[in-house]
């Protein structure tokens, strides 16, 4: 089902979160850099003031040093703008990264690995979750903070994809095994990750919706299999990030690559709705 984005006036700022979502970006390369310019014109049309990193967010090693070059001048102008950014830790970025990451006040964490956030006077939560350390007491917090939220719509993103139809890395099947059944057990409406550098839409798993949103700089051409049985949609060409508009009623995406492009589009059906639906029926 296509997307049907209403005018950026049309809500108050209670009724309607808007943000963006990218991975695997920060290379500090020409593919960077144009895809942040077409996030500012993005912006124009959008208005949104938040952005999700899915990790990998500097590259080689997560390096401090590396952190003017491949964050804070491709994204200059959103910084200027006022969006701002909530992270999470890819698997370069702790090789020399982890503390100088999550206690760098422009990733938003907090000082901690994992951690949630809420949008819209508590029309959306955000569960960031460490993929590179998924331990016992991470997997009690997120329990306790699901089972917890009161949000319509409930949004998980970390770095490795539970599912990937991508040849170079694939779906995280140890990860999958200890995180999906708290995503379906307490009613998580969608769930992005990056790791494989391209864009993929899953078909959806037990009603949550999985996206790979990796392609934050160059991609990794001729990855997808595109005759896996999870794969709806994708992209190995370009690099890309998406567009997220939720309301209430809707919670729709589209898929923008460096030139531009919509490469996908639709809608998520919320959870709770359904259950809801379904009781009163």
């Amino acid at each position: 089902m296509g997307a049907d984005f209403s005018p950026a006036t049309a809500l108050s700022s209670d009724e309607v979160v808007r943000f963006i979502v990218f991975g695997d970006s920060g290379k500090g390369d020409t593919a960077q850099y144009e895809l942040a310019r077409m996030m500012v014109a993005h912006h124009w049309d959008r208005s949104y003031d938040m952005a999700l990193m899915l990790g990998d967010n500097i590259y080689p090693n997560g390096e401090w040093e590396d952190m003017a070059a491949k964050f804070e001048r491709p994204y200059a102008e959103l910084l200027k703008r006022g969006v701002s950014f909530h992270a999470t830790l890819g698997n370069h970025d702790i090789k020399k990264g982890r503390e100088a990451q999550i206690n760098y006040r422009n990733f938003n964490m907090g000082g901690r690995s994992y951690y949630s956030f809420t949008r819209g006077d508590g029309l959306v939560e955000f569960f960031a979750v460490d993929s590179t350390h998924f331990n016992l007491p991470q997997r009690r917090w997120l329990e306790e903070a699901l089972q917890a939220s009161q949000a319509k719509w409930k949004i998980a993103f970390f770095h490795h994809p539970l599912y990937s139809s991508a040849d170079r890395h694939g779906s995280k099947l140890d990860l999958r095994a200890e995180l999906e059944p708290l995503l379906v057990r307490y009613g998580v409406d969608a769930a992005f990750s990056g790791h494989d550098h391209v864009y993929e839409r899953i078909k959806p798993q037990q009603g949550v919706h999985y996206f790979v949103s990796g392609a934050g700089s160059k991609p990794r051409r001729g990855d997808l299999e595109r005759d896996s049985s999870i794969f709806v949609a994708g992209n190995d060409e370009n690099s890309s990030f998406m567009s997220i508009e939720i309301t209430p009623e809707r919670f729709d995406f589209k898929t923008i690559d460096m030139t531009g492009k919509v490469i996908d589009n639709g809608e998520v059906a919320s959870r709770a709705m359904a259950r809801g639906a379904g009781s009163s029926a």
